[in-house]
């Protein structure tokens, strides 16, 4: 079994930023055999790709985000984190965690198995 637990999000102004966390457990070694990856979905759209991470540290991000956003991981408390920077009205959006054994190969939304509750993220102008 493996569970996701998100942390973090909030309310903010724009420009302004946050920090989300993504702690795992369970049957998982984020370190070891399992891509990690963000997703966010606003009111009324899809759920869309941010960033994803490598066991091996190799990271990806969907072009909204790039210089923005940075995705990083803490071995030892096996978690995940997402910086977010310069935050954007558009950022508005329930934040989720989600994990897939093997490589990362996609920010697509089904290709992974294991997601978290999500964390909502809301900025205003």
């Amino acid at each position: 079994q493996v569970r996701l637990v998100e942390s973090g999000g909030g309310s903010v102004q724009a420009g302004g930023s946050l920090r989300l966390s993504c702690v795992a457990s369970g049957y998982i070694d984020i370190d070891s055999g399992y891509c990690m990856g963000w997703f966010r979905q606003a009111l009324g759209k899809e759920r869309e790709g941010v960033a994803s991470i490598e066991d091996d540290g190799d990271t990806t991000y969907a072009d909204s985000v790039k210089g923005q956003f940075t995705i990083s991981k803490d071995s030892a408390k096996n978690t995940l984190y997402l910086q977010m920077n310069s935050l954007k009205p558009e950022d508005t959006a329930m934040y989720y965690c989600a994990a897939r054994p093997g490589r990362c190969s996609s920010l697509t939304w089904i290709w992974y198995d294991y997601w978290g509750q999500g964390t909502q993220v809301t900025v205003s102008s």
